[in-house]
């Protein structure tokens, strides 16, 4: 199997370390805690809150358009900037930006291969704690991409017999329902367990020991070969709060080249809560 479907989607640590300077490029470390942005970040980094700068914090929801558009252009960033993010947690929250970006038809977003965790472990790579100096830009969005979200009903599709993918990316404690959250994570759902149907593929699978995504190769034969995905079919990745979700979602569509397929950002804060909804445990 050739390389990555979308190549151009993934940079290395010494390619941002080469264009810590190119105008065109705009770096965004986003973190669940942006502490670790104030200790210290990319020289230039601008710095982005997943929870409280890229969700509604009244609806549970994506900001909307007026507001994607307020945050992108409030950093200084254009349509026309190529957008470079990275971050904690091995990417899964720059992941749910470069989704979010997407979304928005922004048309250049890139990803630092490894996250923050690798420009840490690098001798050679410079930290700053200092915020750059940003001159606001106007931001218009242009093309809205619905096509890149799943919805209840959709979700539901799958769980009632119809023919999608639908990728459990969490841990296989969740999956099973021996947990509804992660150790040390608040749960967010009345209800353990999985949608009937779905494959259980945890996002860690994708990953080499440094956070830097594993070979065109071994990502096919993980999703493809062992969990027998078709992939001739449409794909709907999901997890707790739509974070690692979007990391798989990243996976299968730009590393893959999957053509049909979403993330579920509800995920299972969503789905476990709903009233009569289809589960399935196996504890």
């Amino acid at each position: 199997m050739p390389d990555y479907a979308h190549p151009d989607v993934l940079v290395s640590t010494d390619w941002v370390l080469e264009n810590l300077n190119n105008p065109k490029v705009k770096f965004v470390e986003i973190d669940v805690d942006t502490k670790q942005y104030d200790v210290g970040h990319v020289p230039g980094a601008i710095g982005f809150n997943w929870q409280t700068q890229l969700q509604d914090q009244v609806s549970r929801d994506i900001i909307s358009r007026g507001d994607f558009e307020k945050l992108m252009g409030g950093a200084g960033i254009t349509p026309q900037h190529t957008v470079v993010v990275y971050g904690d947690n091995n990417n899964w929250f720059a992941a749910y930006g470069f989704w979010l970006m997407k979304y928005y038809g922004h048309a250049d977003v890139r990803m630092m291969n490894g996250g923050r965790s690798k420009w840490l472990n690098e001798a050679n790579k410079p930290l700053s704690p200092d915020k750059p100096a940003v001159t606001a830009a106007t931001y218009a969005v242009g093309q809205v991409h619905p096509e890149l979200r799943a919805r209840v009903p959709e979700v539901l599709e799958v769980a009632t017999g119809k023919t999608k993918n639908l990728v459990d990316v969490r841990s296989p404690d969740e999956f099973t329902g021996k947990v509804i959250a992660p150790p040390g994570m608040s749960e967010t759902a009345q209800r353990a367990g999985h949608v009937p149907g779905a494959k259980s593929i945890p996002w860690s699978k994708t990953v080499n020991q440094d956070g830097t995504f594993k070979t065109a190769d071994e990502l096919h034969k993980l999703y493809f070969v062992e969990a027998g995905l078709s992939e001739a079919k449409p794909t709907i990745c999901y997890c707790r709060i739509g974070e690692r979700s979007s990391h798989s979602w990243f996976v299968l569509k730009y590393l893959l080249g999957q053509k049909d397929c979403k993330n579920y950002d509800g995920s299972w804060t969503e789905y476990g809560n709903l009233v009569g909804v289809p589960i399935e445990k196996n504890v």
